[in-house]
């Protein structure tokens, strides 16, 4: 039941750190695409990681552009705290690709405009919260993936 979880310039080292560990877990294969807001030798991702991150499933693209070459045709879906659509409403497929922007300002724009009828939102039920926290987001809809696509 693999996944794919982008994450698109991560920038918090201890989220990316969690997110492999969840990637492995679930076994799903993580793809981190440059510029980062950290190194991948940075102990925090290490300790968020423990000691599984030597065997996450890793992609590594220097770029969005790179991603999208290496990646062309495959099923993307993304996700937005500004998307209209419910996360529980995608149609989960086996070797699908979850879309996350970085921790600040989210998806690219232009992704944005691109791709409209592919946003997914998690709802969010308190108007003093503007987004949840990445890794809980990737788990979340990780996580529904895998329980959707085993009711099939």
């Amino acid at each position: 039941m693999g996944l794919n979880i982008v994450l698109i310039e991560p920038e918090i080292p201890t989220n990316t750190g969690n997110i492999g560990r969840l990637s492995l877990a679930s076994g799903s294969t993580l793809h981190l695409v440059k510029p980062f807001g950290f190194e991948l030798s940075d102990k925090r991702l290490k300790r968020a990681g423990l000691d599984y991150w030597k065997h996450v499933p890793l992609f590594i693209y220097e770029n969005i552009n790179e991603f999208y070459e290496k990646n062309a045709g495959k099923n993307f879906v993304y996700f937005s705290s500004h998307g209209t659509k419910d996360y529980c409403s995608i149609d989960y497929q086996e070797d699908m690709f979850l879309v996350f922007g970085k921790e600040s300002t989210g998806l690219p724009q232009g992704i944005i405009e691109k791709n409209r009828d592919l946003i997914y939102t998690i709802p969010i039920y308190s108007p003093h919260i503007r987004s949840l926290n990445l890794a809980n987001a990737v788990a979340i809809t990780v996580y529904e993936g895998i329980r959707s696509m085993k009711n099939q």
